[in-house]
Parts: C-alpha cells; sequence; structure tokens
C-alpha cells in the first residue's frame, strides 16, 4: 500500500512540475499587448515606456478601427 501511494505521490509531483515549466515558458515569452512575439523595446526605462505605449496605442487604434461584420436583415 505505501509503495502504491509513494508512486502516486511521484507521479503528481511530475505533472506539477511539467505544468510549472510549461507556464515559465510562458511568462518569459516576450510578447505584445495582443500576444503576438515582440522585439524587446531598446534603450533606458523612459524609451522603453513610450515605446510601450505607443505599441498599446496603435493596438488600441487597430482594433477599435475594424470595420464590424454587416448583419442580414432577415424580416
Amino acid at each position: 500500500m505505501r509503495g502504491l501511494s509513494l508512486l502516486a505521490l511521484v507521479i503528481v509531483l511530475l505533472i506539477v512540475g511539467l505544468l510549472a515549466s510549461r507556464q515559465t515558458a510562458v511568462i518569459h515569452a516576450p510578447t505584445n499587448v495582443i500576444g503576438v512575439p515582440a522585439s524587446a523595446p531598446q534603450g533606458n526605462g523612459r524609451e522603453q515606456s513610450q515605446q510601450i505605449q505607443q505599441q498599446y496605442k496603435k493596438a488600441l487604434e487597430d482594433a477599435v478601427n475594424q470595420p464590424r461584420p454587416e448583419l442580414d436583415d432577415a424580416k
């Protein structure tokens, strides 16, 4: 019975370790506002902040300016 408990514990720890490693891989991948990989901003902190703000503003404007799909009037 103890062998089975120990085996179950080892399997659970392996699964948790695998999930944790996948999660950290996703966290460390640089992405922009919409989740597309982006290059790291260059320059000092102020320049990086301005670049990120510009990327965010552009992504927001692109999302707002997308044409809305037309609905069919079924009467």
